[in-house]
């Protein structure tokens, strides 16, 4: 099964000539998530190689503009796209608290009436997730009457035994959210397959006279079976050992992780993105302003022992100038010799970086931004 990471927007504060505003979209098992929806998300999407219909569940980091602004209009833009009598799942929305009054109130004062339906899942922050003073607190807004208007939804709370919140799973995957500190409260998200079962050992299985058919496939979903002559044939048995799902981990603005949660989740992750807005040289601005530097993204890395590690969120200053000041691959150098020498991919509008399925061949592939080729 197919997994790929695209990014649609890589620059900070503003979309750029150079860099869109954030969004990235991973793609499984023919649907799109999309990260964040910055300002210009709509016309990213139209140059990629990705179909906006296909995005079926949609994260928000956190409630700043370069992260949501573009929310609003992709909604209206999948709803001109589609047709009235279509009917259709809900695309589920998720984010801080906040998040759904931002987006009914955006789409009441401009009279849009997106017919696509929606469900807006809100995280309840905590207060240490952003400097004393300024938490705010959403959890009054739109309440009452008004709540009636607004799209459908759910209210998570911290699950202080894992300090993360379960956003979903099913039989294949799980999604959890974790803390994140920032000037407003901040969030990162895993996306975690579950192991794979290993592979049936037929000669085994023919050994002990299991029966071709429906046996193998009850011990393939891990159930013992029992033959006709009262043996019991259990999975461990006849199973090679289970292959390991993928991991990735997207990371919101942040100057750090808060709680353990972060570092546990995102432990031995296949791919983590991580912002790195400012230099190494600009630490203190960085820090000021609840921004990451390279070489923190890479010692968040090294603890978490990510696979990979791709950087993103660049500030405008940082171009590829060549003159050693602003030159963005300064940022790649600094996160390289922080990990010992370790690749670091600093991340392009455009590009894809496909994660494969664990087996024998374990490399990364990365295509370049199509639009230069």
């Amino acid at each position: 099964m197919s997994l790929d990471v695209t990014f649609l927007g890589t620059g900070a504060s503003f979309p750029s000539p150079a860099r869109g505003a954030s969004a990235l979209v991973l793609r499984r098992a023919g649907q799109c998530w999309l990260f964040d929806c910055g300002e210009g998300t709509q016309t990213q999407l139209m140059r990629s190689h990705l179909r906006a219909a296909k995005i079926t569940k949609i994260f928000i980091t956190h409630l700043h503009g370069d992260h949501m602004f573009g929310l609003p209009g992709l909604l209206c833009m999948l709803t001109l796209q589609r047709s009235p009598e279509a009917s259709a799942a809900p695309i589920d929305i998720y984010g801080p608290l906040g998040l759904r009054s931002f987006l009914w109130r955006s789409l009441e004062l401009s009279h849009s009436q997106p017919v696509l339906p929606c469900r807006v899942h809100e995280l309840v922050p905590t207060q240490d997730q952003c400097p004393a003073g300024e938490f705010r607190d959403f959890s009054g807004l739109d309440r009452g009457a008004a709540l009636a208007q607004a799209p459908p939804g759910t209210v998570l709370h911290l699950d202080a035994e894992t300090d993360s919140y379960l956003l979903l799973e099913d039989e294949e995957l799980s999604v959890r959210a974790f803390r994140l500190f920032h000037r407003v409260p901040s969030f990162g998200f895993v996306m975690e397959e579950k192991p794979r079962p290993g592979k049936l050992k037929v000669h085994l299985l023919q050994e002990l006279g299991v029966p071709p058919g429906a046996l193998y496939g009850e011990l393939k979903r891990g159930r013992a079976v029992e033959l006709s002559g009262g043996v019991t044939v259990r999975p461990r048995d006849v199973l090679s050992p289970p292959v390991p799902g993928r991991k990735v981990c997207v990371l919101g603005d942040c100057a750090g992780p808060v709680g353990p949660g972060a570092r546990r989740l995102c432990g031995h992750a296949d791919l983590l993105v991580h912002e790195a807005t400012l230099g190494d040289g600009q630490q203190d601005a960085a820090r000021q302003r609840g921004h990451s530097t390279p070489g923190l993204a890479a010692r968040f890395a090294l603890e978490c022992r990510a696979r990979r590690l791709v950087l993103t969120h660049f500030s405008q200053r940082y171009q590829r100038r060549g003159d050693g000041r602003s030159d963005i691959d300064t940022l790649r150098r600094e996160a390289e010799a922080a990990m010992g020498g370790q690749e670091v991919t600093l991340a392009e509008d455009f590009m894809t970086i496909e994660i494969p399925m664990k087996n024998k061949t374990e490399d990364f592939v990365t295509t370049e931004n199509p639009m230069n080729q």
